[in-house]
């Protein structure tokens, strides 16, 4: 997806000098930070289509950052976190505060590429699907809006593409593998990245209600089904 407006926060400047050049060759407009409270004050000012992000920065590390925009300011731009901490526990700790996907340093420039290009792809096929609604649940992907009982629920861009998936789907289960790829356009190699968005969307989507509308079934999967609507 050219033509798209990204931004860029990054401290290693060789690195994000090196990047820069390769996504405006690939005809995307960037804006660039090294420091983490710049990188937010630019996000929350502006409209970007994605945000690559350094998970260490100086000023406000990579993880606040992302919390802060998907907590505090409720903004659901896809986030690709950049990362030279190879571990399930750093990786599944972007993912919880919302990052969309992660990439592990050193890389090659035509990942980061791949990688932004299907975070756009899978963005604007959320964004231009029509409103679904299973039971007391409406979802409007376009206005990135979920409400249960009239009541607004705010998740993750991930957190809605899962909700997505499992209502087009209802009643039927969606496995996790399929699930996986519809939401990520990978089968991941470890569960806990999805185990975790779903205990996320779990707890907003079902915890302040009388009953719980996700369901799961081992060897099965995971799906959305109102019992009072069949």
């Amino acid at each position: 997806m050219s033509d798209a407006t990204l931004l860029l926060v990054e401290d290693h400047r060789d690195l994000a000098e090196m990047l820069g050049e390769r996504l405006a060759a690939a005809n995307y407009a960037v804006d660039y930070s090294h420091r983490g409270d710049t990188g937010l004050e630019l996000a929350l000012n502006n409209q970007y289509d994605l945000i690559i992000l350094d998970l260490s920065l100086p000023g406000l590390d990579g993880l606040e950052l992302c919390r802060r925009l998907r907590d505090d300011a409720g903004d659901t731009t896809p986030v690709l976190m950049l990362t030279a901490r190879d571990t399930v526990e750093d990786r599944v700790s972007g993912l919880r505060v919302g990052a969309d996907d992660y990439l592990v340093k050193p890389f090659a420039s035509e990942e980061l590429l791949a990688r932004v290009d299907a975070l756009l792809r899978r963005q604007l096929h959320y964004t231009t699907s029509g409103t679904v609604t299973v039971g007391p649940l409406t979802l409007d992907p376009q206005q990135r809006h979920l409400a249960r009982e009239n009541e607004t629920i705010r998740l993750t861009p991930i957190g809605y593409r899962i909700v997505e998936t499992l209502m087009r789907a209802s009643p039927a289960f969606v496995s996790r593998p399929v699930l996986e790829r519809r939401v990520w356009g990978r089968e991941l190699a470890e569960s806990d990245s999805l185990r975790t968005h779903v205990y996320t969307v779990r707890k907003a989507l079902d915890k302040p209600f009388d009953s719980a509308l996700l369901q799961s079934a081992a060897g099965a999967g995971y799906r959305i089904f109102d019992e009072a609507t069949h």
